[in-house]
C-alpha cells in the first residue's frame, strides 16, 4: 500500500499564515559563493542576493538571507495582527521575540505535513531553504523522519523539487557540511537531548572536533541562519533549552503543537484546536466504553454486564459470571433472558444462591435487576474483581468493539486496528530458560477471549467473505507487541526520560514506523496483525490512521493526559488504496465511518468528565457565550471576497437576529435549532451581513460548546423511533395510506374432512419422536506411565457405552393437556384434533409417552403445514368498513441499537429504521437514497393482516414519485432468498393471504410482492 495525500485547505491556510507575516520580503536567487566576501549576482531588478557566505576561511556555504530592513518590527507586527483578525485570533499587542510564531493544530490533523508544506511555501515565496526541526525525543524524531519519507513524492509533484532531510548524528558530521553547502531545501531533524542533555556525546555539537576540521558543528549550523521549527514545544522548551536554542542563530522560530502551554504562546498566527477539528470532521469521533466497579452492593458474587440486546421480542442480556466445572471454577459469558437463575446456571455456586434471578432487563437505561434488589448497568462489574479480571474485561470489550467495527467497514476495504497500552513487557511477552518467547498473561487472556468471541460469533447473511477473512487469521498471528528490543532480540521495557512523559527509546517505535503501510494492508498473508500491544509511553510521535480502538491496560497515572492517549487514534482512516476517508469522500458522514472507541478502566462519566476538562483547558481562550461584543472588530468576507470590519451597530444587529431566530438562548448558549439549521444550510443572519453568512458562522462557531465536545457513551446507542409528522402529512404518504389501510375478513371454504384425512396421513408418515436417554459410560485406568494421573481423565480407557431409555407416563407428576396444546398451536377445534389423534396409528400415538414436549411440537407443525396448503387453495378476503388509523404509527415502544439493528433514515416515516437482517438493512439503505422514492415505512407490528395461521405483518410500504417510475404504491416483503422451496409452508401461506388481501382492497392500485433487493423491486414496478 502507498499512502495518498490530499491538498487540504486548513493545511494550506496554516502555511499561508506564516508566509504572509513576511509579505514584502523579496525572493532572492541562490548564488554559490566561491570565496570569502563575494556577493553573488541577483535576479534582474532585485536588490539582495539570496545567500551570504560563511566566515570560515576554508569553507564556503549558504545561509538563509536575513529579513530585509524595509520589513521593520512595526510592519511585521501589523502583518501578524491582520492575519490574527482574519483567523479570529486575539491580536497580539507586541512582537514576542524576533521572530516567534505559534501554530496550534489538533492531534491527528497532519501537523508534520503542515510544517513541511510551510517549508516549501517559504522557499517558493522568499527562497529560504535551511530548516532545523527540533523534537522532544528520539521516538518522535523517527516519526518525523518517516513523515518526510512518505510525503516526498507528493510534495515533489506539487512543487517540482525535493527536500533533502537527515537526522543529526554526531558520528556523521559530513551531513552538516552538506546541509550548509547545498543550495536546495535542506532539513536537519534533531532531538533536544542531542544539544541539551548532559553527557560527553551530547556535547559534541559544541566541541571543536578533529574529524570536523577543528570546527564546532553548532557554529556551522548557526551560520546558515536556519528557520527553527519546534515540534511539541511544551515538551521541548525548558529554561535551559530555550537558552541553548539561541545558539542556532535562528532567522525565526515556528512552534507547532496541539497542546501549547498557555504561558508559552508567542504571536499565534493560526489556530485549529480540538473543537474546530471535531466540528470540521478532521478527526475521528470519540466514543467511550467505561467499566465501573460497583462496591455498593455488599456482595461477593461476581457479575459483569457486558451488554443489553434489543429485539422485537423481549430484550436479553449478555453477562459474565462464575461457573463451577468438574475441575475448576472459571468465568463464562452467556446471553440470558428475564427469569434466568444464576445459581442454576453456575453449577449451583453458593455465591448466587441469594436471589440472583433476573427480574427485569431494561433497554431504556441498559440495566439488569435481580430479585434481591441488586441493579447493574452495562459496563458494571460487581463482586470479587481482581486486577487481572478487570484487564480481562477490558481486553474482551476491545475485541468486541473491534469485531463490530471491522464487520461494518470490511466491505468498504478498510482495515481495523486496535491498540493496547501496557506498562510492563512481561505482561505481554516472557522468555523461558532457553530464551524462547512465551505469552505473558495479557497475551494469554487475549487469545482465550478472542477464540471465545469468534467461536460464538453469529455471522449474518452475506458475510461469507468476512467469515473467510476471520478464518484465515490464526489467533497467535493477529496480535503483536511493539517494544524496545535488546541486543539479544528480546523485548524490553522502554526507557522513559527523567522528568519526561514520553519514551526516548527508538527501538520501541522501529517496527511501527517502518511497517506503517504494512499494518494497513488487509491481506491475511501479508499483514495478519490487527491488535497491537505497546508501551504506555507511546503517547506522542506515532499514530496510525486505522486505529479504531484504544485500551489502556495499566494503573491510572496522573501524568498521563487523556488527550495524549486518545491522540494516537484520532487520524481519519484510509482504505486499501491509501485514500483518506474524509469529507471529500464521505461528505458529512465522516463520523459514520471514523469512530475511535476508548475502552477505559473507569466509568464513562469519569472518563468523559476528565477528557472534557482537558479539552476545555486547551480551548480556554475561546468565548463561552454568544454576545454582541463577540462580533465587534472581527473581519468578515462576502461572496466576492470583499472584506469589512464589523462595527458596534452591525454586531448588535447580528446578535438581535440570532435571538429572534432562536439560535441563542438568554444565557448566550447556542440552541439545537442553530445546529439543525446549520446542518441543513439554512442559517439566516442580519441583513447587514447577509452576503457574509459563512464568515459570521465562523465567528459563532468560535464559541466553546461543551456538548459538541463530549465523547459519546458506546453503551448508550439505544434509540427510540420518533414519528416525522411532516412525512405523515406528505400527499404521497396520505395517498399510500388511503390505499392500504382497509381491513378485511377472510373466509376459508375447505373441507374439514379432507384436512383431517391429510393430517392423519402426514402424521403417520412423518411424525418421529426421539426417546429421552441417559448415557452411561464405563472405563478402566490405563497403565500409569507418569507419577500423576492426568487431571482431565485422559489416563482412562473407555470400555463400553450403554444408553438407557427413560419412560415418561402421562399419569406421572408432570401433566400434559395434549388436546388443548394442539388446539392452541393449530387453531383447529377440539373435535377436529380428537379425530386426528384417534385416526393415527397406535405406534405413532404411543410416541407421546416417550417425549411429550417433542410430540406436541412436531405434531402441531405437521398439522399446520397441511392447514397452510388448504388455505392457499381455498381462502377468500372481503373488505370491511374498518380502517387502520395513523395512530398505529404512534407506538412509543419501537427501540433499537444503532449499528446493531438500527440506522438513521431520511425518507422513512420515522427518523430511524429497525431492521431484522443484513438484507433488510441494505434494502432500507437503497430506499433511502433512491431519487424515485417519495416516502416509505417499515410497517409497525400494529398493522397486520389476519390469516388462519396467525397475524401477518408486511415489511414495507413505499410511495414513489410520479416520473421515471410510474406512480404506484408498493407493499413489499423482503426475503434473503426468493427460492420458494426455502420458504416454509406457513410463511408461504401468509404471503398468499397477503396477496389476496391486497387484491381485495386496492383494485390493482397497490402492488404486493416478495423481493430480495431494491433492484428486484424496480424490476417489478417498471414492467
Amino acid at each position: 500500500m502507498k499512502l495518498r495525500f490530499k491538498h487540504q485547505k486548513f493545511q494550506a491556510d496554516a502555511a499561508k499564515a506564516v508566509v504572509d507575516v513576511f509579505a514584502g520580503q523579496p525572493y532572492l536567487t541562490p548564488s554559490y559563493m566561491m570565496d570569502k566576501g563575494y556577493q553573488g549576482k541577483t535576479m534582474e531588478g532585485q536588490k539582495y542576493s539570496q545567500m551570504s557566505t560563511m566566515d570560515e576561511e576554508d569553507f564556503t556555504g549558504w545561509s538563509n538571507h536575513k529579513i530585509v530592513p524595509e520589513l521593520n518590527d512595526r510592519l511585521i507586527l501589523e502583518h501578524i495582527q491582520k492575519i490574527q483578525r482574519e483567523n479570529q485570533i486575539e491580536p497580539s499587542g507586541k512582537l514576542e521575540g524576533r521572530y516567534n510564531l505559534t501554530i496550534e493544530m489538533e492531534t491527528g490533523v497532519g501537523k508534520t505535513y503542515t510544517y513541511i508544506k510551510t517549508m516549501y511555501e517559504l522557499n517558493r515565496a522568499y527562497g529560504w531553504s535551511k530548516f532545523i526541526v527540533v523534537v522532544p525525543s528520539i521516538a518522535i524524531r523517527e516519526g518525523v523522519y518517516k513523515s518526510f519519507q512518505v510525503t516526498q513524492e507528493h510534495f515533489a509533484e506539487e512543487y517540482g523539487k525535493k527536500i533533502r532531510f537527515f537526522i543529526y548524528n554526531s558520528a556523521r558530521l559530513t551531513e552538516i557540511d552538506r546541509f550548509a553547502s547545498d543550495n536546495s531545501i535542506n532539513v536537519m531533524i534533531i532531538n533536544s537531548q542531542a544539544f541539551n542533555a548532559r553527557g560527553k556525546d551530547a556535547r559534541r555539537i559544541y566541541m571543536k572536533l578533529d574529524e570536523f576540521r577543528s570546527r564546532r558543528p553548532i557554529d556551522i549550523l548557526a551560520k546558515t541562519n536556519p528557520i527553527v521549527i519546534i515540534d511539541e514545544p511544551q515538551s521541548v522548551e525548558g529554561k535551559k533549552t530555550k537558552e541553548n536554542l539561541k545558539q542556532f542563530n535562528p532567522l525565526m522560530t515556528l512552534r507547532y503543537s496541539a497542546t501549547h502551554k498557555r504561558d508559552s504562546i508567542y504571536n499565534m498566527v493560526y489556530q485549529l484546536d480540538a473543537m474546530e477539528a471535531y466540528n470540521k470532521r478532521l478527526v475521528k469521533k470519540i466514543v467511550v466504553k467505561g467499566i465501573s466497579e460497583s462496591g455498593t452492593t455488599a456482595t461477593e458474587s461476581y457479575v459483569y454486564l457486558e451488554s443489553i440486546n434489543l429485539s422485537k421480542a423481549a430484550p436479553t442480556a449478555t453477562i459474565q459470571f462464575d461457573y463451577k466445572g468438574a475441575n475448576s471454577i472459571r468465568k463464562i459469558t452467556k446471553t440470558v433472558g428475564e427469569g434466568c437463575n444464576l445459581y442454576d446456571n453456575s453449577g449451583n455456586m453458593e455465591e448466587y444462591k441469594e436471589g440472583f434471578v433476573i427480574s427485569r432487563i431494561d433497554g431504556r437505561d441498559d440495566s439488569v435487576e435481580f430479585i434481591n434488589g441488586i441493579k447493574i448497568y452495562a459496563g458494571d462489574v460487581i463482586g470479587k474483581v481482581s486486577e487481572d479480571q478487570l484487564r480481562r474485561i477490558q481486553i474482551r470489550e476491545t475485541i468486541l468493539s473491534h469485531i463490530q467495527r471491522e464487520r461494518e467497514l470490511f466491505y468498504k476495504g478498510i482495515k481495523v486496528l486496535s491498540l493496547f497500552f501496557i506498562d510492563e513487557v512481561a505482561k505481554y511477552k516472557q522468555y523461558d530458560d532457553a530464551g524462547q518467547p512465551i505469552n505473558g498473561i495479557y497475551a494469554d487472556i487475549f487469545e482465550e477471549e478472542y477464540n471465545d468471541i469468534i467461536n460464538n460469533l453469529q455471522i449474518k447473511i452475506g458475510e461469507d467473505d468476512y467469515l473467510r477473512y476471520l478464518s484465515s487469521i490464526p489467533v497467535n498471528k493477529t496480535h503483536a507487541g511493539y517494544f524496545s528490543i535488546d541486543k539479544k532480540g528480546k523485548m524490553i521495557n522502554s526507557k522513559v526520560l527523567r522528568k519526561k512523559t514520553t519514551t526516548d527509546d527508538v527501538d520501541a517505535y522501529d517496527l511501527i514506523m517502518k511497517n506503517k503501510e504494512l499494518l494497513l494492508d488487509r491481506s491475511p498473508e501479508k499483514s495478519p496483525v490487527r491488535f497491537i500491544f505497546s508501551h504506555s509511553a507511546l503517547r506522542e510521535g506515532w499514530d496510525n490512521p486505522n486505529v479504531f480502538q484504544i485500551c489502556t491496560l495499566k494503573q491510572s497515572n496522573s501524568e498521563v493526559r487523556k488527550r495524549q492517549e486518545v491522540g494516537r487514534g484520532l487520524r481519519l482512516c484510509v482504505n486499501q488504496d491509501g485514500e483518506r476517508m474524509d469529507t471529500n469522500v464521505l461528505g458529512n458522514d465522516v463520523h459514520s465511518v471514523n469512530v475511535l472507541t476508548v475502552i477505559a478502566s473507569e466509568s464513562y462519566d469519569s472518563f468523559a468528565k476528565g477528557l472534557q476538562s482537558e479539552i476545555a483547558e486547551a480551548v480556554a481562550d475561546r468565548p463561552h457565550a454568544v454576545t454582541a461584543e463577540l462580533f465587534i472588530g472581527k473581519v468578515i468576507e462576502d461572496e466576492q471576497g470583499n472584506e469589512q470590519v464589523i462595527t458596534s451597530d452591525m454586531a448588535h444587529a447580528i446578535y438581535y437576529d440570532l435571538i429572534m431566530s432562536r439560535y441563542v438562548d438568554r444565557k448566550g448558549n447556542l440552541t439545537d435549532k442553530y445546529y439543525e439549521d446549520k446542518a441543513n444550510g439554512e442559517i439566516k443572519v442580519a441583513e447587514e451581513v447577509a452576503d457574509s453568512v459563512n464568515s459570521v458562522i465562523q465567528i459563532i462557531d468560535s464559541v466553546y460548546n461543551s456538548r459538541s465536545m463530549c465523547p459519546e457513551n458506546a453503551r448508550s446507542n439505544n434509540i427510540e423511533l420518533h414519528l416525522d409528522e411532516n412525512k405523515l402529512a406528505m400527499p404521497e404518504f396520505k395517498a399510500l395510506w388511503s390505499k392500504i389501510n382497509s381491513k378485511t375478513a377472510y373466509v376459508v371454504d375447505f373441507d374439514t374432512e379432507e384436512l383431517i384425512c391429510k393430517a392423519i396421513d402426514s402424521l403417520d408418515r412423518k411424525l418421529r419422536v426421539s426417546k429421552i436417554y441417559f448415557k452411561v459410560e464405563t472405563g478402566v485406568l490405563n497403565e500409569i506411565k507418569s507419577k500423576e494421573i492426568l487431571a482431565d481423565g485422559s489416563g482412562f480407557l473407555k470400555e463400553k457405552t450403554e444408553n438407557y431409555g427413560r419412560t415418561v407416563s402421562v399419569s406421572s407428576r408432570v401433566k400434559y393437556d395434549l388436546i388443548g396444546k394442539l388446539v392452541d398451536e393449530t387453531n383447529l377445534t377440539r373435535k377436529a384434533i380428537v379425530r386426528i389423534l384417534q385416526g393415527i396409528q397406535p405406534s405413532v400415538f404411543n410416541q407421546f409417552k416417550d417425549n411429550p414436549e417433542e410430540f406436541i411440537i412436531k405434531a402441531a407443525a405437521l398439522i399446520n403445514d397441511e392447514k397452510a396448503t388448504a388455505i392457499i387453495e381455498h381462502i377468500t378476503y372481503n373488505v370491511t368498513d374498518d380502517r387502520y388509523g395513523t395512530e398505529v404509527f404512534a407506538d412509543p415502544t419501537i427501540k433499537g441499537r444503532l449499528g446493531v439493528n438500527a440506522m438513521k433514515a431520511n425518507k422513512h416515516l420515522y427518523d430511524h429504521i429497525i431492521y431484522d437482517s443484513t438484507n433488510e438493512q441494505k434494502f432500507a439503505e437503497e430506499l433511502d437514497i433512491s431519487q424515485d422514492v417519495a416516502v416509505y415505512v417499515k410497517l409497525p407490528d400494529g398493522f397486520y393482516i389476519s390469516t388462519p395461521v396467525g397475524r401477518y405483518n408486511p415489511d414495507w410500504a413505499i410511495a414513489f414519485y410520479e416520473g421515471t417510475v410510474k406512480h404506484i404504491y408498493f407493499v413489499a416483503e423482503t426475503k434473503g432468498s426468493m427460492d420458494s422451496m426455502q420458504l416454509r409452508l406457513i410463511e408461504k401461506s401468509k404471503i398468499h393471504c397477503a396477496r389476496e388481501h391486497f387484491k381485495a382492497i386496492s383494485n390493482s392500485e397497490v402492488v404486493y410482492d416478495v423481493v430480495d433487493s431494491y433492484k428486484s423491486l424496480l424490476d417489478i414496478v417498471t414492467r
